[in-house]
């Protein structure tokens, strides 16, 4: 197994070292806000020398002790809130009650052990993702107190679901911002080759080692069905494939034909198996290239779909980058609009939290606008319940889509 890059200690709330919040800050918390931000913390040359991830009691400028959390004094996110009882262990029967609870929750959700088990903040283990594909599992531990405390989730997803398989998907970008290295690693069982998902009624195959974020995007469940029953006796494509979780919906669902593009050669080759295993390999086909200009090219050829799905992955991955996605997912619509047939429909997703829905529905109708196109917004589309949101934390409510049907 693997050791987390800082080895995980004894949580002792009694003698656990108190950083406390500069006078006035608390109120975020204090409304039920997980986040502490490090320009509302005392940062004493105690709390900076504190090991990244560490367990702290948080304590107001009046000495009131508000919640445990981890802490990382070089993150700009300083603390994350575990539990709001100071007294709570932080220990593995904490861990393995939250990972219960989810697990619960999900089993009344779905019928099928197919989802995401665990959704950070929202499941009440801040910094962790779970991934469940049947008897494999995917871990991605996202913070420094999350490294910490991975040997407890290991041994508590061992107790709770015994899986064949645990795969460590530690290489997500946000990891540097917590000084944590990237990587991943087989830490259970063995993976030869792609994983069965099921989802809607389908079998897909996700690459759960290598693939992007834990190999599967649940998220876009419902979005998926909604569109899907869109497509019966059309033509539909799907840009920005992936592993073709859009398309191969349609083609279930009785596309007459499914184009998917997508610039990775190994998800739709993935892609181009699953439509075997579902026995509709005759109606799909892919395009390995660039969405934008394939785009152009198929619009400049006359090629126009009853279905068309844009699903980018984010446009936007810092605020800083929120004018130029605007520009982004603008001409994206003007492109995808330009593909759809009169009386089709349009779905443009966004997984960016930084592009509020407000601004992506104004650029995706500029875009509409611009392709000389009318219609009319028939769904908003959102995560499905296995990425629950954190009601005090709106950045959990990433995932948006926009359904048009087009003139």
């Amino acid at each position: 197994m693997t050791e987390p890059a800082f080895p995980a200690a004894a949580d002792t709330p009694e003698t656990r070292p108190a950083v406390r919040l500069q006078k006035g800050r608390s109120n975020r918390l204090r409304r039920g806000g997980p986040w502490v931000f490090s320009n509302e913390i005392e940062m004493t040359a105690e709390a900076k020398a504190l090991p990244p991830g560490s367990l702290v009691t948080l304590v107001d400028a009046g000495d009131e002790k508000l919640g445990v959390a981890t802490f990382n004094a070089h993150s700009l996110i300083a603390a994350r809130v575990v539990d709001r009882d100071w007294r709570t262990t932080v220990d593995s029967r904490v861990v393995l009650d939250r990972l219960r609870r989810a697990r619960d929750l999900r089993d009344r959700l779905f019928d099928r052990p197919f989802y995401r088990l665990v959704h950070s903040e929202a499941d009440g283990l801040p910094g962790l993702i779970v991934d469940r594909f049947g008897d494999v599992v995917t871990v991605q531990a996202n913070t420094a107190g999350m490294e910490r405390l991975t040997p407890a989730v290991l041994e508590a997803l061992d107790e709770l679901l015994a899986p064949a398989a645990v795969v460590l998907r530690n290489d997500a970008p946000s990891r540097g911002l917590e000084g944590l290295p990237l990587g991943q690693t087989v830490v259970k069982g063995v993976i030869d080759g792609p994983v069965a998902v099921e989802e809607n009624g389908l079998t897909y195959l996700a690459d759960v080692t290598t693939g992007q974020k834990t190999g599967w995007f649940y998220d876009q469940r419902p979005n998926r069905a909604f569109v899907a029953g869109l497509a019966r006796g059309r033509r539909a494509i799907d840009v920005y494939s992936y592993a073709g979780g859009f398309g191969l919906a349609c083609a279930a669902a009785g596309a007459t034909e499914v184009v998917l593009v997508d610039r990775a050669e190994r998800a739709l080759a993935l892609a181009t198996d699953a439509a075997a295993r579902n026995g509709f390999a005759d109606r799909v086909t892919t395009v390995q290239g660039e969405a934008f200009a394939e785009m152009a090219r198929l619009a400049a050829a006359g090629d126009r779909f009853g279905v068309v799905v844009a699903d980018p992955p984010a446009f936007a991955k810092s605020k800083k980058d929120q004018a130029q996605a605007a520009k982004g997912y603008r001409k994206m619509a003007r492109l995808a609009a330009a593909l759809v047939e009169p009386g089709g429909v349009l779905l443009c997703g966004s997984c960016s939290h930084h592009m509020p829905l407000e601004m992506f529905q104004e650029e995706v109708s500029r875009g509409i606008a611009q392709a000389d196109r009318t219609g009319r917004l028939l769904h908003t589309g959102f995560a499905g319940p296995d990425h629950p949101v954190h009601p005090a934390l709106p950045e959990t409510a990433y995932l948006k889509t926009l359904t048009f049907q087009l003139d």
